[in-house]
């Protein structure tokens, strides 16, 4: 019941927060980009209903439609609205570091959702909100060494290329891969921009170029079923394997027919209320963490009954 449990920490957080509500603060969010997939969408109605609950937020919400200048200009924006706390989910974890310094420099704490930033700006934010997408990226390729038994070989549809959570994600998986499980060997990996088509097309590819795939793992559910449809229609779906990360409902369903070994549970509802929560306690002056992870644990066959059917 981790789902149940993460959620009802949530409402007591927000609970908390009801009951100490003193002064209004000003938020401001600039997203990533909002329409690339269900989770953005379902994480900003998620946070703007946190900040209604709390009823002493008023939120700026802002998305970049995946256009790093364009969230540049949006922290740049926010600052000379002079609102109290800034909240990205960094289209570039690079790029954008200039502009979360003169946030910092200005005295606007700035909390970093979701995908974290270089190292060189952890000095400037406040706070990081989100998965621990390197644990995640582990965790899937403990599920592929159990599910091959510790010999195969796999391919990986890795996300867009520069982002952040690709990189971790990809990282944690060969890592704990090539520790764990040395019998199974990664003979490719190409990305498919988190895009369910370009992901099926990858693995088109994949399929004419190997007669012998044994597993496949994909940076996120809706690659993972894109390539899993390129296998059912190659007609070599249940020769394979495949593991995915955060959890979409197609993937759920998919894990639910036996069509798909497992993935990593996300909750864009538990990650808005985090980075909002995260938010209020600087503002409240609290001792807050650089990093703050929320729990994403495995979901298989065996542990689907425990969690609710994701809404994106």
């Amino acid at each position: 019941m981790m789902y149940k449990t993460a959620l009802a920490t949530s409402v007591m957080m927000l609970s908390v927060g009801l009951a100490h509500a003193e002064s209004t603060y000003r938020i401001g969010i600039t997203q990533n980009n909002v329409g690339v997939d269900s989770y953005q969408t379902t994480y900003e109605s998620a946070f703007e209903e946190a900040a209604d609950k709390h009823g002493n937020v008023d939120v700026v919400v802002l998305d970049a439609g995946g256009d790093v200048a364009r969230q540049i200009g949006q922290v740049r924006n926010l600052i000379q609205q002079r609102v109290d706390a800034i909240i990205i989910w960094p289209t570039n974890g690079q790029a954008v570091i200039p502009a979360i310094r003169q946030a910092h420099q200005a005295g606007i704490p700035v909390v970093v959702t979701n995908s974290k930033i270089a190292e060189a700006g952890l000095d400037y934010i406040a706070a990081f909100s989100g998965p621990d997408n390197v644990q995640q990226g582990a965790s899937s390729a403990e599920m592929m060494c159990d599910a091959l038994e510790g010999e195969g070989r796999i391919v990986q549809i890795a996300g867009q290329p520069g982002y952040t959570t690709a990189m971790e994600r990809a990282q944690g998986f060969e890592e704990k891969l090539a520790e764990a499980c040395p019998g199974v060997e990664l003979v490719e990996t190409q990305p498919a921009d988190w895009n369910r088509e370009k992901a099926q097309r990858v693995m088109e590819n994949f399929l004419t170029k190997y007669d012998d795939i044994d597993g496949v793992y994909a940076g996120d559910d809706n690659m993972g079923v894109g390539a899993l449809n390129a296998a059912k229609s190659a007609g070599r779906a249940e020769e394979i394997v495949f593991i995915g990360a955060t959890n979409f409902a197609v993937g759920y369903e998919a894990i639910e027919r036996g069509e798909y070994y497992g993935s990593i549970y996300q909750s864009p509802v538990d990650d808005a209320e985090a980075a909002l929560q995260t938010a209020l306690d600087v503002l409240a002056g609290e001792e807050v963490p650089k990093m703050n992870f929320f729990e994403t644990p495995k979901i298989t066959a065996d542990n689907l009954a425990e969690f609710d059917k994701p809404v994106f």
